[in-house]
């Protein structure tokens, strides 16, 4: 294992949501914006699943039913933050080993009655041995959370959209 500490990554975004429905459009919409070009499977993929519950799993299933897992929810605390265990490594693999998991921590911060700042943690990167420094470069790249924090955001922001269009 490596023994020198990788700098956490770190992105945020503000969403035009209050705060507990930012939480649920990420947890319980988490398919619906999660970008399927970002899956471990072997098949064609179907969509990305996360149990809304301390110990839920956190993965993707493919459109033939096969499941691939990603890791665990550490901590569930809505609609404040979830902490997820990375179980995925530099070759992108899932490794169950809770020892060799980073962390994802996803906090959300009210910034109004209307809108959320949602910032995303990924630390404990060196758990993952030689190639972590690979790792964070990837996930620290464009197409990584970046990206994936981005997606999320417009997801939120085209609802909010579609609910003043309609009143709600």
């Amino acid at each position: 294992m490596q023994s020198e500490t990788v700098a956490p990554v770190l992105k945020t975004v503000v969403v035009n949501a209050p705060r507990e429905r930012a939480f649920k459009i990420f947890t319980e919409f988490f398919g619906g914006w999660w970008p399927s070009t970002h899956h471990i499977g072997k098949q064609p993929y179907e969509t990305a699943i996360l149990e809304g519950r301390l110990g839920g799993r956190w993965y993707e299933r493919a459109t033939d039913g096969t499941e691939c897992e990603w890791g665990r929810v550490l901590a569930w605390e809505p609609p404040a933050r979830l902490v997820l265990s990375w179980h995925l490594q530099p070759d992108w693999q899932y490794d169950p080993d809770p020892t060799k998991a980073s962390e994802v921590e996803v906090r959300f911060i009210a910034e109004s009655g209307a809108s959320t700042r949602v910032e995303l943690e990924h630390r404990l990167i060196e758990r993952h041995g030689a190639g972590s420094d690979g790792m964070r470069t990837q996930v620290d790249s464009p197409g990584g959370w970046g990206k994936i924090v981005e997606l999320y955001q417009s997801f939120v922001n085209e609802r909010a959209a579609d609910g003043a269009a309609s009143g709600q």
